[in-house]
């Protein structure tokens, strides 16, 4: 009986939470304690310590994440997956970032950089090997695989492989569109803006165009591409049509909202910041949340789990935000080649030398190749024609030293005034981004809000870059322009700032060049301008409501337009009935909304068919919306009435087809309509059961790529916001947040999934900052020792 009595006190102690862990690389006492939502919370006694434990705890939950993005920077995936990978990994190498002064490097993100990075490697490394001493508790996607992690340096931490970087196949896009239909059409189709002067923007092709439909950016593309999982009997490339399409896809739909408010239009009197960043929607997230405290740092947010530091958070002092600002810091170059010498390329009148590199690769159930990867003075020869003698190079800003993306948050992260943020804001290089901030009115700080566009924006005097020009010396970049000259705006009368990747550049900017000429529509930015600007007191819950609107504009433009139409065909008819006492709205279970959806894609489509010539779609694939209601506004009222109702009884066809003849069940938010399954990965390669347990939905999703709450244009959201955080700087422990689908990528976590069902309805948790709030959510308490 004294036996079992001590067997079962030394069990419960064993299970008590809070029981220290030793960590070898620590240097004093760490408490992280997870609430019940999966948010680390981290308390450290110093700077080392913190980044360290932060390091540890986001690769416990997202291990295989980890590896995958380590093998992504390092070009190693063909040794995971075989040879179909190897342009990727040549890819890789050939845009890496590679220094010769490292701790210079890590500097540039924040005075103790190198500590910081350091530590947070450290971290890493110190799961890893935990993990490796019982490797058969690794998440599963290891043994489907049969791999393990392998370990982090710094140098996968400052890669730039993960980063939104810019429109160098959107250049080669316009330089093969120049050549099949003329400036004057591809400026007619296109929305580039604004525009303030004739022949704005200048689109002159300076090289042979006819050369430009070469695979010229393979190697490119290649490394740029999601990781795809397959069987081996089934393992292909993506064709050319697919990889376009995904191309397309990330650049139209992957953005961003976020807004501030000052204290004379907030209910607390407070200044109010609201951030929705819109991304690819996967299992496990892009983003995720974090607590950090220690001396000198108090900091929560979200931002990459493979960063340390927070991307999108509050301290105690003030609140940021970010949205994509369009920057083109990329452009591609073409050479002529010596005939005599391959290795040679001319510039300014004279023959230069390639710099060139081997590199081994490691393949999969192959030998290893050794590739030679090859540079002329603008950067990384991506092809060579040799019938033509030419050579194409990538110019890229974000090679340059500072640009890894995100890191220069962790200055950020510090700041206490809207001085000292933007004074932060001028190391943010990649990506281009419209940085916001709300300041916490204190007894020495006045309430502020502020914009600043951050980014690494090339100067170019004598071309837009938008199309590929001659390497020879003619079209060079004068430098970058300081981040301080970018765009910006303080404490505006109105008290309202909102960004929506929407063209906020002054009409008088005089660094034309240095911004980006296409910009998303400005639907999303004028209807969050709309609500805010309504003459009420905004409060969390109206922000939570923003966030999740569902209006769409251009449905506000264009059903008006059929006030008066009637047709022959009875499902028009009845569709027509069925718009014409709409709200607008894009809820799930509408019917008008699934009619308007479907019609506004067969009315794009057609007017994208009658204004795109045939040959060249394969590299403009689809009409702006913007120009989509600018052709159906001005055209003559028999033409503009034709084009509405064909397009509106070929989309009740469709929808008939697709959802059956019951016009009353064309609800949208249905399976077979608009809805979100996240589909693991590694889906196609475990059995039903596994699938059951990895993925997730379907649910019903409202809203589409032009609604506040964009989730994308597919049925199955593929876009949107995964990650929201909402602050009230009255009070830290008031802000709220959501991460879909957990925190964790490990399915046998609780926190694998818990997310899902809440964000799916628009929903928010307490993402609590004082102690005292986060200990009475408290799900477990870890102390990390020495």
């Amino acid at each position: 009986m004294l036996i079992r009595c001590l067997l079962t006190h030394l069990l419960c102690f064993a299970l008590t939470p809070g029981m220290a862990q030793k960590i070898p690389g620590l240097q004093k006492p760490v408490e992280i304690i997870r609430d019940k939502w999966g948010i680390a919370h981290i308390y450290a006694q110093n700077e080392h310590d913190l980044f360290f434990a932060q390091g540890y705890s986001a690769a416990q939950d997202r291990l295989f994440q980890f590896e995958l993005w380590r093998r992504q920077a390092t070009g190693t995936v063909a040794e995971l997956l075989g040879p179909q990978e190897l342009k990727r990994d040549i890819g890789t190498r050939l845009f890496s970032f590679r220094t010769t002064d490292l701790d210079a490097e890590l500097r540039h993100y924040h005075p103790h950089g190198p500590l910081i990075v350091r530590a947070f490697v450290e971290g890493v490394n110190a799961y890893i090997r935990d993990i490796l001493k019982t490797p058969e508790k690794l998440p599963f996607e290891f043994k489907v695989l049969n791999t393990q992690p392998g370990f982090w340096t710094p140098e996968v931490v400052i890669s730039r492989h993960q980063g939104l970087l810019s429109n160098i196949r959107e250049e080669l896009n316009y330089g093969r569109l120049v050549h099949l239909l003329g400036e004057k059409k591809v400026k007619e189709l296109q929305w580039f803006h604004p525009i303030t002067k004739d022949g704005e923007p200048d689109l002159t092709l300076h090289v042979d165009g006819e050369a430009l439909f070469q695979p010229i950016l393979e190697l490119y593309e290649a490394f740029r591409l999601p990781l795809t999982f397959q069987k081996e009997q089934d393992k292909v490339g993506l064709s050319a049509q697919e990889v376009q399409e995904w191309f397309d896809t990330e650049k139209q739909y992957v953005g961003s909202n976020n807004w501030v408010i000052d204290g004379n239009q907030s209910a607390s009197g407070y200044p109010m910041l609201a951030n929705d960043p819109h991304r690819t929607q996967s299992t496990p997230s892009l983003r995720y949340w974090v607590h950090l405290d220690a001396p000198g740092w108090h900091v929560a947010g979200g931002g990459e789990p493979t960063l340390p530091g927070v991307s999108i958070g509050h301290n105690e002092y003030g609140a940021w935000g970010l949205t994509i600002f369009d920057t083109d810091n990329e452009d591609l170059y073409v050479y002529d080649i010596n005939p005599k010498n391959p290795a040679q390329y001319r510039y300014k009148g004279a023959w230069e030398t390639m710099r060139t590199r081997k590199e081994t690769i490691p393949v999969k159930g192959q030998p290893d190749v050794t590739v030679e990867l090859k540079y002329t003075r603008h950067g990384p020869v991506v092809f060579e024609d040799k019938a033509r003698g030419k050579a194409y190079a990538v110019r890229a800003g974000w090679l340059d030293k500072g640009s890894a993306p995100y890191l220069a948050s962790l200055r950020m992260n510090q700041a206490k005034s809207w001085t000292e943020f933007r004074q932060a804001c001028t190391y943010s290089y990649i990506p281009g981004e419209n940085m916001i901030w709300a300041t916490r009115p204190t007894a020495g700080q006045k309430a502020e809000i502020g914009w600043q566009a951050v980014g690494l924006a090339p100067v170019r005097k004598n071309w837009t870059g938008l199309v590929p020009v001659p390497g020879d010396g003619r079209f060079e970049w004068a430098g970058y322009l300081p981040v301080l000259k970018r765009p910006s705006k303080a404490n505006p009368a109105d008290g309202i700032i909102v960004t929506a990747n929407n063209n906020l550049t002054p009409v008088d900017y005089p660094y034309r060049n240095t911004v980006g000429w296409i910009w998303s529509g400005p639907s999303r930015a004028h209807r969050i301008e709309e609500v805010l600007k309504n003459g009420q007191r905004k409060t969390m819950a109206d922000f939570m409501q923003l966030q999740s609107d569902y209006l769409s504009l251009p449905a506000r433009t264009l059903v008006p337009f059929l006030a008066l139409l009637s047709s022959s065909d009875d499902k028009t008819e009845r569709a027509l009935s069925y718009l014409r006492r709409w709200d607008y709205r894009l809820e799930p279970n509408s019917v008008p909304a699934a009619i308007y959806v479907a019609w506004e894609g067969q009315l794009r489509r057609l007017l994208y068919e009658e204004a795109v010539p045939e040959k060249a779609r394969a590299y403009f694939t689809t009409l702006p919306v913007k120009r989509m209601i600018d052709r159906v506004v001005a055209a003559p009222v028999a033409r503009r009435d034709s084009l509405l109702l064909t397009s509106l009884t070929r989309a009740t066809d469709e929808l008939a087809k697709r959802l059956g003849p019951d016009m009353d069940e064309w609800q949208y938010g249905q399976t077979k309509n608009k809805h979100i399954t996240l589909t693991h990965p590694l889906s196609g390669l475990v059995d039903a059961g596994m699938q059951k347990k990895i993925n997730l939905g379907p649910v019903a999703r409202g809203g589409y790529a032009e609604t506040p709450n964009v989730t994308g244009p597919a049925l199955n959201q593929t876009h949107g916001a995964s990650f929201r955080i909402l602050v009230d700087t009255e009070d830290w422990d008031r802000t709220m947040g959501i991460n879909t689908p957990g925190q964790s990528g490990d399915p046998d976590s609780p926190h694998y999934r818990d997310l899902f069902g809440l964000w799916a309805e628009n929903g928010y948790f307490p993402v609590y900052f004082s102690k005292e709030k986060v200990q009475s959510v408290a799900e477990k308490t870890i102390r990390l020792t020495p």
